[in-house]
Order: C-alpha cells, then structure tokens, then sequence
C-alpha cells in the first residue's frame, strides 16, 4: 500500500452520528480525561466516569465496551493528528525529506507521543493478548515505516524492519526502560536505533 492510498483511507469519513450521542461521547471524554488526570487510569473506574459524565453506566458500555475501548477513543484524536502530520504534513515527519530522515523523525515525534501518553497507551496496548497489533493505529505506522524501510534497505525485509524499530516504542516496554533510565534517555535510545538502522 502506497502512501497517498494511506491518506485516502485514513481521510475517508466516519458514519454520522445522532447528536444526543454525540454530546453524551463529549461528556463522557471529558469525564475521563479529568478524572485520569487527577486520579490515574488505573485508579479510575468505568462506574466513576459514567457519574462524572452524568451518563447512565449502561450508556457507558454499550459505547466503549470497557476501559480500554474508552482508552481508544480518548487517544483517536492524538493518534489523527500524528498520522496527519505522517501523511501530509511539512518534512521530515511528513513528505519531502529523504526516507532516512523521515525514519528518525518518524521515531522521534511518535516517542514523545508515547511518554505523554504513556498510562492511556499502556491500557489500550495491554488490554487484551496481542491487542497493540491489532489496532488500526498500529498497523498505519507500520506500513509507513515498512514502505520507508523498503526504500533505504531494499535488500532487506521491510515489515520486519518496522516491527523492530516499533518494538522498544511499545508502552509497556517504554515504561520500565523509563523507570531505570528516565523518559528522555528511553526517547534519546530509540532515535539512536534508528539511527543506526538507516546508517550507511
């Protein structure tokens, strides 16, 4: 796949929605978002935003599923906003900068992402066997990388390439080389496997 057939699918609109849900899913964001904040996700309780949002808990689940669902919408709007900048916007995250460049920039724009979103990504990724594969967010910016890899090590298999590089960007594995090293060593060291990945 092809990065202007990435834009296309990723600008294709969702299914409208009825206002009194739409205003309920703003509530209940809000809701999460305060009390994440104040409390930490993994204090928070899905009962606990139903009544800060002023929602019925049954409204609650029917929407998210569980917290992790409600996790996966809090970030879907960071996650747009980086995969725009991927897409279309000014280089080296987005088009116009050599491959390389964008493979570092890439990995270093999406590892601030990663710390200051670390708690929500560690409950989406973890929520489930397997669950940061399987989400959409995921395998978009393994395609970008793939298809970047693809250009700089032709000779060698690019979806393994981008599985690596997106390996230590795992939340789970971001934290506890945080907690020994500190947030801005663990960002420094994935830039530098990246580095060292696209280095002649």
């Amino acid at each position: 796949m092809d990065e202007p057939r990435l834009l296309q699918i990723f600008r294709e609109e969702p299914p409208k929605e009825r206002a009194d849900a739409a205003r309920n899913r703003e509530k209940v964001l809000a809701a999460a978002i305060k009390l994440f904040r104040e409390h930490g996700v993994d204090n928070v309780s899905m009962d606990a935003v139903a009544a800060e949002a002023g929602v019925g808990k049954g409204t609650l689940f029917r929407r998210f599923g569980d917290k992790s669902g409600l996790v996966f919408a809090l970030l879907d709007n960071k996650e747009k906003l980086l995969q725009e900048a991927v897409l279309a916007g000014p280089p080296p995250v987005g088009p116009g900068a050599p491959a390389k460049e964008r493979i570092v920039a890439f990995v270093e724009v999406y590892a601030g992402y990663l710390f200051e979103n670390i708690d929500l990504l560690r409950v989406s990724e973890t929520s489930s066997p397997g669950a940061r594969y399987r989400v959409g967010a995921y395998r978009f910016w393994h395609a970008h990388l793939r298809m970047l890899l693809a250009e700089v090590r032709p000779a060698d298999d690019p979806a393994v390439l981008a599985h690596a590089l997106l390996a230590p960007l795992g939340a789970e594995h971001a934290a506890a080389v945080a907690a020994e090293l500190g947030p801005e060593r663990a960002r420094i060291e994935s830039k530098l496997l990246a580095q060292a990945l696209v280095s002649d």
